[in-house]
């Protein structure tokens, strides 16, 4: 029997809110674990007391739940079920495979003792109908794949023993996958995950970009993929990206790609960082940085060799980190320098953080503390490296990476 990780941050987001006149949208990657979370939070329910017949969960990725079925039939089949005088809990997951689901929602909203719950693939999910109805109605969660922490959990890997290989069990992270499915499927072998990723991938692209805006390019699609995942952490455009496949006898407008990306990103499989200028105070509007949700999809995309390109895919996974935690995240720039995360957390405390692979010689040390020492503010400031002894200086603190992402 698979161990089920609690994911404990989401769930308890979701408790916080339970019965609040406010409803529940839980967004992320397909196979995320947003399901999971959900009936993990239906089954604290029915220990805390609910009845079953309280609790209605439809999973909209299964035919039979939405075929023939219209938005007022599925409404008015929940309705009947609905138990007078006590609450009720609807879970509503992938909704966003119901035409004008927005008014289902609306209505469940406004009925008496409902507690509604949906979940989707897409970020447009929020920026359309569902929206403007429920302005101020609603809170998003947005879930990732698994943390390195909950990666080690679901291994069974005990953290306290002090002799762990924290290297060697990074690789794996990165090498196989984050997501949860793809985790459980590590004793089966490698071939199985990656036809597991394969899987995934053709079906987000397929399902939830390609047939949604008719994109019927595919080929030059895919291109644009691979190009912003074969460069994930380094500053791009849609000219850059153009100009590049163009040298590749590849034509494709700017503007194409530009919609590209907003797809991409739309659909949870890279999340874009703008640049602040730290000593302007102000977002910049180009070459913003992508990060990719899951680095095993690197496997599919671009085949990459992790050892070649590990600084990036470290990057990759601290930005995701910090995302878990619940920053806001730029790119800070200086007249002569970068700083890969300038961050600010939910009380408006800004950070600043510096990714390296190991600092290994004076050259590496004066790339990574020279942009930090230039920042005149009092704000922390952090170099995070595999490095087992990490040497501070000048107030800025050097972490070893697999100690910070164990980090409660």
């Amino acid at each position: 029997m698979k161990k089920i990780i609690e994911r404990k941050e989401y769930l308890d987001k979701l408790l916080s809110y339970k019965d609040k006149d406010i409803i529940k949208v839980v967004t992320g990657l397909r196979r995320s674990g947003k399901s999971t979370l959900l009936e993990l939070f239906r089954n604290r329910l029915l220990k805390s007391n609910v009845m079953p017949e309280q609790t209605q969960f439809y999973n909209f990725e299964l035919p039979e739940n939405y075929l023939n079925k219209s938005w007022e039939t599925l409404y008015f089949e929940m309705k009947s079920k609905l138990q007078a005088d006590k609450p009720n809990y609807i879970f509503l997951d992938e909704i966003q495979q119901i035409a004008d689901f927005e008014k289902m929602v609306d209505g469940l909203y406004a009925s008496e003792n409902v507690d509604v719950y949906i979940t989707g693939s897409n970020a447009y999910l929020l920026s359309g109908e569902l929206a403007t109805l429920l302005s101020g109605r609603y809170i998003e969660i947005s879930i990732l794949p698994f943390s390195f922490a909950e990666y080690l959990e679901a291994r069974g890997i005990d953290t306290s023993n002090n002799y762990l290989n924290y290297e060697a069990l990074f690789y794996d992270y990165i090498n196989e996958t984050s997501l949860p499915k793809g985790a459980a499927l590590r004793e089966e072998g490698f071939d199985k995950i990656y036809e597991y990723l394969e899987a995934l991938y053709a079906t987000i692209i397929e399902k939830d970009i390609t047939q949604r805006y008719r994109i019927n390019d595919k080929r030059a699609f895919g291109n644009v993929v691979k190009f912003v995942a074969a460069n994930i952490g380094s500053p791009i455009s849609p000219y850059r990206i153009s100009k590049a496949l163009k040298a590749d006898n590849q034509r494709i407008h700017n503007t194409t790609i530009e919609k590209y990306i907003e797809y991409l990103v739309g659909s949870f499989v890279f999340y874009c960082v703008s640049r602040f200028d730290i000593k302007g105070k102000k977002q910049l509007a180009t070459l913003e940085k992508y990060y990719l949700v899951d680095s095993g999809l690197l496997n599919v995309l671009v085949g990459r060799d992790r050892t070649a390109d590990r600084g990036h895919i470290l990057e990759n996974v601290v930005y995701l980190e910090l995302l878990r935690r619940g920053y806001k995240i730029w790119t800070g720039t200086l007249r002569n320098g970068e700083i890969d995360f300038t961050v600010k957390n939910r009380n408006g405390e800004i950070e600043y953080y510096q990714v390296a692979w190991e600092i290994s010689s004076s050259e590496t040390k004066e790339r990574e503390f020279t942009p930090l020492e230039k920042v005149q503010d009092n704000f922390p400031k952090f170099v995070l490296s595999a490095d087992s002894f990490p040497q501070s200086r000048s107030g800025i603190i050097h972490k070893n990476v697999f100690m910070w992402l164990l980090e409660k």
